[in-house]
């Protein structure tokens, strides 16, 4: 009996699986906690969304900083993905996957004149420019180089994408980008220096957005903005839509179609002419990945239930940063009737807590959970913190479970230290 939770993993005859693998063997053979994402469900979610613009000439340009283990970014590079980068790090991995740079954008509030260098040594695709002082640091360290760089404007369209605040980025108050009463006159700035080509324009206002109708708001409010560009011989050809699109954390609720965020962007886009840029990161890796981990101890105290389980807010910060819900399952159902329980981690902090008051199954020390929805700013956010080693990366690929990066030592964490 087969019961999918998102497409490739499943349960079948009670055991979770990941395209047919079971996650309790995994467990055994790479240990816990365990990050593992399954290609077939990184294919699909590719293809959901990349297909759904497929009316407009596009380029779907992953963003590096959900998920950017270079066997992935790989994967993704084999579908035709770009990449949507914020550091020389990301640049140099998406590189060493083998994506063209020619389809490499670099956006960040904060880039350092060597990542400027860099980028151009690399010939990308843009530079997202997020403020007149980095126009002119551009233009300088091209200069230098004897390189143009091409660029777009980062523009706040003052829209409110109605998500968490942290992950809002298209406001006034926000520190990313211009604002769009100033983006005139940098744009005319811009046509005037010589080591810069105002080719394209951007936007991005936030993460995990699910009401769709903030898209065509900004679409149209940075449309009518490229109008006026083109009016005053600026050609902007690439219109960089950024990402957002957000998924459904709760398999019990449907995700939202790609073509529904297609149907607010593309009749905008295709009046324009120009060449449409997307920045979809949680959307493809997101619920392609689990974070896999076992219980070490079962507390309870005062009718209240604590599991508690080996990995933590250092090696997934969303729950504690954020507030985050990830769903969470056991890997084995045992029948068992469910109480409310705290799944927490092992970390000193009180803030500690994968899941809170969470319905789940009467389970023992020892059993094994699947954190779902992982395959996004999970490994990447994790850290050392109380001096724990990062957990290791597996790959689901063709029935195979491919170790793409191995746990940390103790040795690992000591060993850059002089």
């Amino acid at each position: 009996m087969v019961k999918e939770i998102y497409p490739f993993i499943y349960y079948s005859n009670g055991a979770l699986t990941v395209e047919g693998i079971k996650l309790e063997e995994l467990a055994k053979e790479f240990g816990t906690p365990l990050y593992v994402y399954s290609r077939k469900a990184l294919e699909y979610w590719f293809s959901e969304f990349d297909e759904a613009f497929s009316e407009v000439p596009h380029i779907t340009c992953f963003a590096v900083k959900s998920c950017s283990n270079v066997h992935v970014l790989k994967v993704l590079k084999e579908l035709g993905a770009g990449a949507d980068t914020v550091s020389a790090g990301e640049i140099f991995r998406a590189l060493n996957a083998g994506i063209d740079p020619k389809k490499i954008v670099f956006a960040g509030v904060g880039k350092r004149p060597d990542e400027i260098e860099y980028a151009l040594e690399s010939k990308i695709l843009m530079f997202n420019v997020e403020s007149e002082q980095e126009l002119y640091t551009i233009n300088e360290v091209a200069g230098k180089l004897g390189k143009v760089a091409p660029i777009a404007f980062r523009v706040n369209p003052e829209v409110d994408p109605k998500t968490h605040p942290y992950i809002s980025t298209g406001l006034k108050e926000s520190k990313f980008g211009v604002t769009l009463d100033e983006a005139i006159s940098l744009y005319l700035k811009a046509k005037e220096l010589k080591w810069v080509n105002p080719v394209g324009i951007h936007f991005h206002i936030g993460s995990q957005i699910t009401d769709l109708s903030v898209f065509k708001e900004a679409t149209v409010k940075v449309a009518s903005l490229v109008k006026e560009l083109h009016s005053l011989g600026i050609e902007v050809e690439l219109f960089d839509a950024g990402g957002g699109l957000g998924i459904n954390y709760n398999p019990e609720e449907p995700p939202i179609p790609a073509k529904e965020l297609s149907a607010q962007i593309v009749p905008v886009v295709k009046e324009l002419g120009c060449k449409l840029i997307l920045e979809p990161g949680r959307r493809i890796s997101g619920n392609a990945g689990i974070l896999l981990t076992r219980i070490i101890y079962k507390k309870e105290r005062d009718n209240k239930l604590f599991y508690i389980v080996d990995a933590g807010m250092n090696d997934l910060a969303r729950p504690s940063l954020y507030g985050a819900y990830h769903h969470i399952v056991p890997v084995t159902q045992n029948g068992s009737p469910t109480k409310r329980a705290d799944v927490v981690g092992p970390i000193c902090e009180t803030g500690d807590i994968l899941a809170k008051e969470r319905e789940l199954p009467q389970l023992k020390e020892g059993e094994l959970l699947a954190v779902l929805s992982a395959g996004a700013y999970g490994f990447t956010m994790a850290s050392n913190y109380n001096s724990r080693p990062r957990p290791a990366e597996v790959l689901i690929d063709n029935g195979r479970a491919k170790l793409i990066r191995q746990r940390e030592t103790l040795a690992d964490l000591i060993a850059r230290e002089l």
